[in-house]
């Protein structure tokens, strides 16, 4: 298939600008695969639609500032945002203006934190090695700024008002530069009621990197490959989903970074495996799921890769259709917009 059959039309006015007052308070889009049908619903209700027996895995990566501010010692002002650490202190990033990062140039954050730019990756990021006075992870979270989505428009001095809400209640495991969004919409309350119905629930940790909304920029979805990211299942959870899988219990992911982890992980072993791992597996049409029975996800840009995927889960043209009644109904779509349930 090519990546423009999954473009479709959506006003501006649509893509969600700021969170809903409440997490728990958005709509969702029920589509069902075997009927090919979907109705509209609200998340609140999210626990009634699990079955008995279920097992829901939520992606409990933590959210870092990784986008910073400085100034180079011209003092024209820089902006980094953190991809990936190539090695310790050393990161891949995109920044603004690209041009003018020449090798040597040093970039200055604060006081005691600064960065030389010492590279050029393959596909033309910056690559910098910072230095501190002091342990480098604690200024940067002092330091960064909360790394939303271009789509969501901020002043610079308003973007850290979203360090709360840009993060799910269960973020554990430090290390993601995006949200796994689909986890948003959960309180305390709604994972409670999930568990008053003894559901079990359990964790995976990817860290949410550039792989999952970096453009597709290949019209064959053949020649598509997203980037790796790195995954880990501690022995708890692989036990627990493997009983789930032995017992033909249903497992209901939240989010495709979840997804992902596990569609990766039973794609390289016969069993779910525990620990530390690299989700290199790419979703396109004609993969057939391993692990993965309902998605819970939400609305996502067109022509992304996390489109093809949830396409690929529930069907091209249901999931088109359901996009198309999502448009004329108005939900609100992207980070902080509205959810689907795929069961």
């Amino acid at each position: 298939m090519l990546i423009s059959d999954f473009d479709y039309e959506l006003p501006p006015a649509l893509i969600a600008q700021e969170p809903l007052a409440e997490r728990q308070a958005s709509r969702m889009l029920i589509v069902d695969r075997a009927s090919s049908t979907f109705c509209d619903g609200q998340f609140i209700d999210f626990p009634q639609l699990l079955n008995d027996g279920d097992l829901l895995v939520l992606n409990n990566t933590r959210v870092f500032p990784a986008r910073l501010f400085g100034r180079a010692e011209t003092g024209a002002r820089i902006e980094i945002f953190l991809v990936r650490e190539i090695e310790s202190g050393v990161w891949e990033t995109l920044a603004r203006p690209a041009r003018r990062l020449h090798d040597g140039k040093r970039i200055v954050f604060g006081n005691d934190v600064s960065a030389e730019v010492v590279g050029r990756s393959a596909d033309g990021k910056v690559i910098v090695r910072f230095a501190a006075s002091d342990d480098l992870e604690k200024r940067m979270d002092e330091i960064g700024k909360t790394p939303l989505p271009p789509y969501i428009k901020r002043e610079a001095t308003a973007i850290d008002d979203d360090r709360g809400r840009y993060q799910t209640v269960f973020a554990k495991q430090r290390g993601a530069i995006a949200a796994p969004t689909a986890g948003l919409h959960f309180t305390p309350e709604v994972l409670d009621a999930i568990r008053d119905r003894d559901i079990a629930v359990a964790e995976v940790t990817l860290h949410v990197g550039y792989g999952t909304f970096e453009p597709v920029r290949t019209d064959d979805l053949n020649q598509h490959s997203v980037s790796p990211e790195s995954y880990e299942i501690s022995e708890a959870t692989a036990e627990v989903l493997n009983r789930a899988r032995r017992e033909g219990r249903r497992i209901v992911s939240v989010g495709t970074t979840t997804t992902r982890a596990l569609e990766s992980n039973m794609s390289k072993y016969s069993t779910f495996t525990s620990g530390a791992h690299l989700a290199d597996l790419t979703i396109t049409p004609g993969y057939a799921f391993k692990a993965v029975g309902a998605l819970l996800t939400n609305f996502h840009l067109p022509k992304s890769s996390l489109l093809v995927l949830t396409s690929t889960f529930a069907g091209h043209e249901l999931i088109m259709e359901a996009y198309r009644h999502a448009v004329a109904e108005r939900y609100r779509f992207y980070s902080y917009g509205d959810c689907m349930i795929i069961v």
